[in-house]
């Protein structure tokens, strides 16, 4: 069985985005040479998500606006966390939206169903941060 690790990373320019790493997945497993197995994909940073949907902006505003409901990010006094951060609603929003994805691969491609994409969530950006790429297979 054949192994592969990436680090992919982002520096977002605002607080919260949505960003398709489909490329940049595929592109790691073109360099894998991996036919048959699977990949993981997840956020190395706790304020950040990786996850599976469509690419369609209405979307990912809709995500926006359900997440700004669940876990707002002002006032930022409402949460205990937020003593020498400013970040608490990020954590929560990351709980929501997951660390990770896993997907097969076949035939050296991504198995997915239709529409689907993944995407890096971040929800305390403008600073770097990464996601891991592993894949595994023959």
């Amino acid at each position: 069985m054949k192994s592969y690790r990436k680090e992919l990373w982002f520096n977002t320019p605002h607080r919260r985005d949505f960003i398709n790493i489909t490329p940049q997945v595929n592109q790691c497993l073109a360099e894998s040479g991996i036919r048959e197995g699977l990949v993981l994909v997840n956020a190395m940073h706790i304020t950040a998500s990786v996850f599976i949907n469509d690419d369609e902006a209405g979307l990912h505003r809709d995500f926006e606006t359900w997440l700004e409901k669940l876990a707002p990010e002002k006032p930022h006094s409402q949460y205990h966390h937020n003593t020498f951060e400013d970040n608490a609603d990020a954590h929560m929003k990351r709980q929501v939206m997951g660390r990770e994805v896993v997907v097969a691969v076949t035939d050296g491609q991504l198995d997915f169903g239709p529409w689907e994409q993944i995407f890096y969530g971040e929800f305390d950006g403008k600073r770097r941060k990464r996601v891991l790429v592993k894949i595994i297979g023959e």
